[in-house]
Order: C-alpha cells, then structure tokens, then sequence
C-alpha cells in the first residue's frame, strides 16, 4: 500500500456563514491541493467535507496519516460514531446527529475504502507546514464560495 499524507481544514467567515475547506495529500515527493467551499456553512461542516475529499481523492487502498486540527472531527471519528451508529444516528441525550450526511460519509470511507488511516491531531496556526497551507487553501475555498477567483478544474 502507498503511504499517503493527508492534511486538512476547515474555514468559515462568520458562523454560519461563507465557508472553504482544503486538502494537502503527499505521497514521497508528489503532492497534490484541493479546495473548494460554499455560499452558506459552518466551520465544523467545512472541516469535516476536508475529510471526505482528502479520502475520496485516493483511487486504491492506502496507509494514510490524516492530519486535523478540529477535535470536533477527530473525537467524531474515533470516539463517539461508534454510540451514534449504535443508536440509529441519535446522541446520548437521543437528539439526532449533527451533519448526521457528513458523519455517515466519513464513515462509509473509513469502513468501506480498505485505507488504514491513522488520525493525528495537530494544533491549527502553530507552524505544523501541512497544516499551514491546507489553511492558506481552505481560505481560496472562501475565496470560491464567495465568487472572488473560479473553482479549481
């Protein structure tokens, strides 16, 4: 398998408001960028559509290291699914999920891909170079939501 990896993020202009997420997926010297972003959104949506381009943009299996700076997304994935899935998509408190289409998506990618992905934390804004440009591209994602320079492709 391919060591693949993979930084994201998320960008809102308000909360809600127009949104960006962006990608960095390195793979020995290839690199490759994605963005995009939309009208109207929040953080936690934009961080975790990251996700789910960072990982539908792989064409086979992979080992992949998954760099993200939401704790939202990373105890998500790691921690709570598990009870949501169990309880039909209801929380603890047995409210529904939140972005319960996003946290379905994530997780059909995650059990479904055949990728061994690894889910690293890094701090946002504290000089991590992966971390920094999927930033400086979840912010060209604002940029496309907002009109201001076309869509990438």
């Amino acid at each position: 398998m391919n060591h693949v990896d993979i930084y994201t993020d998320g960008a809102c202009k308000g909360n809600p408001g127009p949104g960006g997420w962006g990608v960095l997926l390195k793979s020995g010297m290839t690199e490759r960028e994605l963005f995009g972003g939309e009208r109207l959104t929040t953080n936690n949506r934009m961080e975790m559509t990251a996700v789910i381009e960072g990982l539908s943009a792989l064409r086979r299996p992979c080992d992949v290291t998954l760099y993200i700076d939401s704790q939202y997304v990373l105890k998500g994935i790691t921690e709570w699914i598990h009870g949501w899935r169990a309880r039909g998509w209801r929380t603890a408190s047995k409210e529904p999920v939140k972005n319960v289409e996003l946290w379905q998506r994530i997780d059909e990618l995650v059990q479904n891909s055949g990728h061994k992905i690894e889910w690293r934390w890094v701090r946002g804004h504290n000089g991590d170079p992966g971390n920094e440009r999927a930033d400086q591209l979840a912010n060209l994602g604002v940029d496309v939501a907002l009109g201001r320079i076309p869509a990438p492709g």
